[in-house]
């Protein structure tokens, strides 16, 4: 019972903060994940609860998407995302989340110094976002705090952001947990927990959309580069 209210408790914590940022809801649950299911079975179990709560950001901010970002996102992010979840059934997942903390306090500095270069991603770019992405989004769970700087320089914020960055999320679960599966990573239990928890993350996004409706567009980027700051020292001191 406490490893349920533990687990219902980080899935709330996080749907909420991804609900505010776009992003993070991952990095609170995998840990808690980890803890009681191990690493191997956490990941395929996070995917779906992500979906879950990706697919609830989308709806509550469905009429603020950018659907042209979402089509070249998807190009790559399909087959990227299938061929990553067939790695991860061999991949040494728990190593590469450790190098991923280096590359996430990178992406804070290149918001600073290479925005004042780049002002606007071109719509385009989104394909290699989507390559890159989704493959490393299968092998160790989540990537949301890697792809904030590539909407963010692209133009979006608050809603509009959080829910495209959402869509585009859903792609890469989708296909990726189709990968999970026909590699038999994915079982019944492990779907079943998914989908327990499918409420709680509703429930937080809700939450999340009620807060950042009263934020400014200032508060809102600060918010967002102070959860990749968090995170990205979280990966580099616990792994």
């Amino acid at each position: 019972m406490m490893q349920w209210i533990l687990l219902a408790g980080a899935a709330l914590g996080g749907s909420t903060l991804a609900g505010i940022t776009g992003f993070g809801g991952a990095a609170v649950l995998l840990p808690v994940l980890v803890a009681i299911f191990g690493v191997r079975d956490a990941i395929p179990i996070l995917a779906v609860a992500q979906l879950i709560g990706n697919g609830s950001r989308v709806f509550f901010h469905r009429h603020e998407l950018d659907w042209k970002v979402v089509r070249y996102f998807s190009v790559s992010a399909i087959p990227s995302a299938l061929i990553g979840g067939f790695f991860f059934a061999k991949a040494p997942a728990p190593v590469l989340i450790r190098f991923l903390g280096p590359f996430l306090l990178l992406t804070v500095l290149w918001r600073w110094v290479g925005t004042k270069r780049v002002k606007r991603m071109p719509v385009r770019g989104f394909i290699g976002v989507g390559l890159g992405f989704s493959f490393l989004s299968a092998l160790v769970g989540s990537v949301g705090p890697f792809i904030v700087p590539f909407f963010l320089a692209y133009g979006l914020v608050k809603g509009a952001f959080i829910g495209t960055e959402a869509l585009c999320t859903v792609v890469m679960h989708v296909f990726k947990i189709a990968a999970y599966h026909q590699t038999s990573l994915l079982t019944e239990k492990m779907v079943y927990v998914g989908l327990a928890v499918g409420p709680v993350m509703i429930l937080g996004s809700w939450l999340g959309k009620q807060i950042v409706k009263k934020l400014p567009e200032r508060v809102f980027l600060v918010l967002v580069e102070a959860t990749l700051v968090l995170a990205g020292l979280n990966f580099l001191i616990r792994g």
